[in-house]
């Protein structure tokens, strides 16, 4: 049984050894993984300068290429659930990129002869975002099956969470002197060519999947399972609360990142290279929430550091506009220094209530609820950008920035829901914590 003061850490459950290719194989799929990261952060620059300088789109119509992203977390989220957890996952992740080396590959040879307009763009985009959906659900199901081992299990997760965050602080400031050097079609270029990593280094994994439970696909099956992954996130008291902060967060949080781009180039007048370094320098926090996640959920409780580094998150959001508001070099340090603290906070809270996740699902729900996650939090995404469109074009950029910082706050009051300690607790005791 856990002893009071270490009531909120994870649990060292006995539990079988991790899979013989372990370490061989979370290494290539880290290193793939982080190519291609980093090559979907050139994308962050490339995707609405490309549309606004070369296809002629408006800054309202750049802001829906994101809503195309993520439209399919939306619309096929909870369906990708219940087919991954009857695929072999590894499998589903190389189609799923496959598909995306080509949905690219297509944007960069029509952009490369001048035959891309928006709509095929908007198109190409969305399948893309299919082939996200299934990769995702695919990719978060896949390392429990790796690292049986809690340990092992959420520094894997912060390890990941760790190359998302750097992409994301060096990627964009990488991206600028690229795109200055190659071309936004060079910068979709070498995306291209992250995704092609990326499959090349997953087909080489040597770990074999335990084999999925056969199941009959009678008629209605595919409801009966998405019922079933809903229903036990509904009722779980910690996934709930947990997804309902993030389903918040999310949605207002995609205001302010969808309209940052053009926020800073036409209401702050910066230069691409100078957009790149904001949007860069505005990650630089989440290494240092991935760093300390562990360490501060052993200290304090899981449940209130998630409760703590949401609340870091959103005052950084906030801050954000605020500062942006003085405008010039203040605004853009300023803008800057909102983005660092609000990215300390969610490189925090996201690892941690990743591994809360895998550790009280059992493996045969693991696809169902992280198509529920994704369904709700990354259909967010496309939802916020849709808001973001529209309010750009009802009250403009500085107007959207606001409107989502403080949406943000609203995500708070979930976390602080009686019992969610206790299930904490429970959790660790039914897994067996010395």
């Amino acid at each position: 049984m856990t002893s009071a003061p270490d009531a909120g850490a994870l649990p060292e459950a006995e539990v079988p050894p991790n899979a013989p290719t372990a370490k061989r194989d979370f290494a290539l799929l880290w290193t793939g993984q982080s190519v291609s990261l980093f090559g979907d952060q050139f994308m962050t620059l490339a995707l609405p300068l490309l549309a606004v300088t070369t296809l002629g789109a408006s800054p309202a119509q750049a802001a829906l290429l994101k809503f195309a992203l993520f439209l399919p977390f939306l619309l096929l989220g909870l369906q990708a659930g219940a087919i991954v957890d009857r695929l072999p996952r590894l499998a589903t992740m190389i189609g799923a990129n496959t598909i995306q080396f080509f949905s690219f590959g297509a944007i960069w040879l029509l952009a490369a002869v001048d035959s891309l307009s928006f709509v095929t763009l908007f198109a190409l985009i969305t399948v893309s975002g299919v082939a996200v959906v299934f990769f995702q659900v695919a990719y978060t199901s896949y390392l429990p099956d790796l690292f049986k081992n809690t340990k092992d299990l959420h520094r894997g997760n912060a390890r990941l969470a760790l190359s998302e965050s750097t992409s994301q602080a060096v990627g964009p400031m990488v991206g600028a002197p690229v795109i200055a050097f190659l071309g936004l079609v060079g910068a979709v270029a070498a995306n291209t060519v992250g995704f092609a990593v990326s499959v090349v280094t997953l087909a080489m994994m040597k770990h074999k999947e335990p084999p999925r439970a056969k199941t009959e696909r009678e008629r209605g099956w595919m409801r009966k399972a998405i019922g079933e992954g809903l229903t036990f996130v509904r009722s779980h008291p910690i996934l709930q609360p947990i997804m309902l902060c993030g389903t918040t967060y999310t949605l207002f949080l995609t205001m302010v990142t969808t309209s940052l781009v053009l926020y800073c180039k036409i209401e702050l007048g910066l230069s691409t290279q100078w957009i790149g370094v904001v949007v860069g320098a505005a990650a630089a926090g989440y290494p240092i929430g991935n760093m300390i996640s562990a360490r501060l959920g052993e200290r304090i409780g899981y449940e209130k550091a998630l409760f703590i580094s949401a609340s870091i998150s959103v005052t950084g959001i906030l801050l954000m506009p605020a500062f942006g508001s003085l405008g010039g070099i203040p605004g853009t340090i300023g803008l800057i220094f909102g983005s660092i603290f609000h990215c300390v906070g969610e490189g925090s809270y996201s690892p941690t209530s990743l591994t809360l996740r895998q550790m009280v699902t059992p493996s045969e729900l693991l696809g169902r609820v992280g198509s529920v996650q994704r369904f709700l939090i990354w259909g967010m995404i496309s939802l916020g950008s849709l808001l973001a469109s529209i309010a750009t074009a009802l009250v403009g950029l500085t107007g959207a920035m606001w409107i989502g910082a403080v949406g943000t706050v609203l995500c708070l009051p979930a976390l602080l829901r009686r019992g969610m300690r206790a299930a904490v607790l429970n959790t660790a005791e039914s897994k067996g914590d010395r």
